[in-house]
């Protein structure tokens, strides 16, 4: 069967049970959904968050989102995946981005959701603004994403 890849960048909110659902129905080929659900958290390091504002780059993301799909696609055999990451402003208790990966198999799954989700936390062309009591911010990058990430380009 073909393999399905789904990217999305919307700013609608979306339903993981509904994307994990397009993404397996029919499958026989499938025996391992792994999913992963973003959530806009309420607070960080004990500071009430408001809201957090993501922006992108139109056109830019959505290939750049696509070339890594591609590569977790290479890397893994895969039967399917889907990004989708909102942008605009989100609030706590929303959902801001899903993984979904599937395959024969689960490590496949689960390796192949780890790369995506630690590519779109370090490298992915979206920009974060927090909205706290304290003003707005930019979210800066953490040390423990990069390292995650890093983990991928080892021998």
């Amino acid at each position: 069967m073909t393999a399905i890849v789904t990217i999305r960048i919307q700013e609608q909110d979306f339903d993981t049970a509904r994307e994990i659902a397009a993404l397996s129905h029919g499958r026989t080929d499938i025996g391992a959904v792994v999913s992963f659900s973003g959530i806009c958290r309420g607070n960080d390091s004990g500071e009430e968050i408001a809201a957090l504002t993501l922006e992108h780059y139109p056109g830019m993301a959505e290939a750049e989102i696509m070339r890594r799909a591609e590569q977790a696609m290479a890397r893994w055999p895969l039967s399917g995946l889907t990004v989708i990451h909102r942008h605009g402003r989100i609030t706590p208790g929303q959902n801001i981005v899903l993984v979904v990966t599937a395959s024969s198999h689960r490590q496949a799954a689960f390796e192949a959701a780890e790369f995506l989700m630690d590519y779109l936390k370090t490298s992915a062309p979206f920009w974060k603004r927090e909205e706290s009591a304290g003003g707005e911010s930019w979210v800066e990058a953490r040390a423990h994403d990069d390292e995650a990430a890093a983990r991928w380009t080892r021998s």
